[in-house]
């Protein structure tokens, strides 16, 4: 990978004082007269372009080119849970199937201890071909087992890109998986992009949100991502014309994990699969102000969310976040309440069919991807707002 070289033969205490004035994430140390890189490096190359010349270098350490002919096909982790797949794993093979196109890959969904019912639901899904690892040391999930699987998997296959959710699940499967492969992982990704070389990019919020990072990975196999669920739409269901390969494998290794018993968490509800939501922010005075909305949730049958600030407050369950350190929706309707719209929070919801936002700032972030935008106070316009729509909703029923 790419690295700053500080040639320290043209290092003066005043072209120290320069480079450590330049660089915005004080990366620089200067003790005993030695200028060195710490850790906070993002190689954004400021003191290359704009420090004097030859000090800083960026020096280009390439990797052994690897012959890309060699790795074929985009592989979907099915992740399922009591007989059942989550959604996301429809959701991916859906953009896989997009991806594909590009370079008339096929896609393969990769089923370790699941049923033949789901199996044959990826195929109406459109997959090419459903790898099942169904032997019973896989009816129950065990990560290191699961992991040893898919290396088996893809030292039979040598597929080029591997997807997974980034569900609770994903978050710590994929990563052992990639260490396993000895090659990289990109996480909670938004987007993707296929080149015609079968390049995967990675497209994700970086550097706390304030830049969407393109991560390119030429010279690994596979490419792996975990991408949110919501994110994209599921695949449409068809006439199946793929087939079902039921894999061999035993592994030789003793897990570490061992399940002693299983404790089902109590349902709560869960905004992910909302028709209507009306999310909340900082705009709110007081908790108990959000009562102000039950009218308005009433008639709508909506369900409420909010912003990071109001969990930390305490005021309502963390799964009620929505962003990239929460959950992504796609509802039909979605209500800003009083948000400002970082693009943190933004990426969490910006599928919404009908995006409506209410804010008293009139340059709010949301109004720029909302539908209607509404700029006034938000104690004031949520009882009009709530008694126009019970109004609207009474006369239809008359009708």
């Amino acid at each position: 990978m790419a690295y700053i070289k500080v040639n320290q033969n043209k290092v003066t205490p005043e072209i120290a004082e320069k480079l450590l004035n330049i660089c915005p994430f004080g990366a620089f140390d200067w003790e005993n007269q030695v200028l060195s890189i710490n850790a906070n490096c993002k190689i954004c190359k400021a003191c290359v372009k704009k420090g004097p010349e030859g000090v800083c270098e960026l020096i280009e350490s390439m990797r052994p080119w690897i012959d890309r002919s060699l790795y074929k096909g985009i592989v979907v982790f099915i992740e399922h849970h009591n007989g059942i797949a989550q959604p996301v794993s429809w959701e991916l093979i859906g953009k896989a199937k997009e991806l594909a196109k590009t370079t008339n890959d096929e896609v393969y969904a990769l089923l370790i201890g699941g049923n033949q019912r789901i199996a044959d639901e990826a195929l109406h899904y459109g997959v090419d071909q459903v790898f099942m690892y169904d032997d019973d040391i896989f009816k129950i999930f065990n990560i290191d087992l699961y992991a040893e699987a898919t290396k088996n998997f893809f030292e039979k296959h040598k597929n080029s890109i591997f997807l997974f959710g980034a569900t609770p699940l994903g978050r710590s499967f994929a990563p052992r998986v990639a260490a396993k492969l000895k090659t990289g992982l990109t996480a909670d990704c938004t987007a993707l992009e296929l080149t015609d070389e079968g390049d995967l990019i990675q497209i994700r919020p970086a550097f706390g949100g304030n830049i969407m990072a393109k991560i390119h990975t030429p010279n690994h196999r596979p490419q792996c991502a975990t991408i949110r669920p919501q994110i994209f739409s599921k695949g449409i269901k068809g006439t199946p014309i793929g087939t079902i390969s039921h894999e061999t494998f035993k592994p030789d290794m003793i897990s570490h994990v061992r399940l002693i018993d299983q404790h089902p968490k109590p349902e709560v509800e869960d905004i992910s699969d909302a028709d209507v939501i009306i999310s909340v922010g900082r705009a709110f005075k007081k908790q108990e102000d959000l009562k102000l909305l039950t009218p308005l949730m009433k008639v709508l049958n909506a369900k409420m969310a909010c912003t990071r600030p109001l969990v930390e407050n305490g005021w309502l369950d963390p799964r009620k976040q929505i962003g990239m350190s929460g959950r992504t929706v796609k509802p039909k309707l979605i209500i800003n309440l009083g948000i400002s719209g970082a693009i943190q929070y933004i990426e969490g919801m910006k599928n919404a069919d009908l995006i409506i936002t209410i804010d008293s700032n009139p340059n709010c972030k949301l109004f720029e991807i909302s539908h209607y935008a509404i700029v006034g106070d938000i104690y004031e316009i949520i009882p009009k707002l709530g008694h126009m729509i019970a109004s609207i909703m009474e006369e239809r029923h008359v009708r």
